[in-house]
């Protein structure tokens, strides 16, 4: 294989890096989008941070020609959905989600067709196929108000993730049809995770991503006294955000991705964040790297592409979650 000219070149430390990063954003007239999983120095380097919900909106609004998606591909689909006229593109397109992953439009179809008639909720964590399948997407913040925004007499179809879709139950008091699917990482915070950080930090707020396999039984626990009423919180990462920003606690234990550290310690810095679970890292969200974004800034590589039919179904779900807000 050739040796690219770039690929020569002197490495730049991260103060260089981040300049030309935003020099070329400029040049390019680019928004740099990522999410709260992003490593450091992307997170620092992009225009605006947030959850799927938030940077869903953003990539509605954005007055920019090109944007550039620092987050796993399906985010990136869903901002090709929401500004079709607008270039979109991804750093590493190989960047998965394994929830993503757990259903197809054709597994789909053929759930709906045994319940007909029923709507279907779907966290925004699908493919653009799988979208332009279902009546609402959803985000892990806002599930909940979907759901309760659907008549009580309608069957609700739920996926893909079991932990958000029992969470949800628990929470508007609907029985649902749930699709078993999950986020690995989510998957692997166990309640031992929570047990042994809070024995250690007992004075720790904790919160928790309702993806998170722990999450049921943490709500059991907090009914039987076991975890502290007053200090335990289900949230997904805006709403981590907004509690930090509001919360007296020295220390808060932190149940999600551990990307969520840094956007969590900018926004509270004299707060001690602890992971529940320092494994939980998801190797797609780190797969964008700092020279992949300066790469594609540079060359306009990996532009992300979504069938006009397909958009145009998508489009609706998408445009319903985020009107619920």
């Amino acid at each position: 294989m050739a040796v690219r000219p770039q690929d020569l070149r002197q490495p730049l430390d991260h103060d260089e890096w981040m300049q030309r990063v935003r020099e070329l954003a400029e040049q390019q007239d680019a928004v740099i989008l990522a999410h709260n999983y992003q490593v450091p120095s992307i997170q620092d380097v992009a225009h605006h941070v947030g959850d799927s919900l938030e940077l869903s909106r953003l990539a509605a609004e954005a007055d920019e020609s090109t944007i550039v998606f620092c987050g796993v591909h399906f985010m990136a689909e869903s901002a090709k959905i929401l500004a079709y006229d607008k270039r979109v593109l991804i750093p590493d397109p190989e960047a998965g989600c394994s929830l993503a992953a757990s259903i197809t439009a054709e597994q789909l179809r053929a759930w709906k067709a045994e319940h007909p008639g029923a709507v279907s909720v779907f966290y925004v964590n699908t493919t653009a196929e799988v979208k332009a399948e279902v009546d609402y997407c959803c985000t892990s913040a806002n599930a909940v108000k979907v759901v309760q925004s659907i008549p009580e007499d309608k069957e609700i179809l739920f996926g893909p993730d079991m932990f958000l879709g029992a969470h949800v139950e628990r929470m508007t008091g609907r029985k649902m049809h749930v699709w078993m699917g999950e986020c690995h990482v989510h998957a692997g915070i166990e309640p031992r995770h929570i047990r042994s950080t809070m024995e250690t930090y007992p004075d720790a707020e904790l919160h928790i991503h309702p993806e998170c396999g722990c999450s049921s039984a943490c709500m059991y626990l907090v009914s039987t006294g076991d975890l502290p009423e007053d200090r335990t919180f289900v949230l997904g990462t805006g709403g981590m955000v907004r509690r930090v920003n509001e919360t007296k606690a020295e220390r808060v234990i932190v149940a999600t991705e551990t990307g969520m550290l840094h956007r969590l310690k900018k926004e509270a810095p004299a707060v001690d964040f602890i992971p529940a679970n320092e494994g939980a890292v998801c190797g797609y969200m780190k797969m964008i790297t700092p020279m992949k974004l300066l790469r594609t800034l540079e060359t306009g590589t990996h532009e992300v592409t979504v069938p006009p039919d397909i958009a145009e179904r998508a489009r609706l779900p998408i445009e319903r979650m985020i009107a619920v807000g």
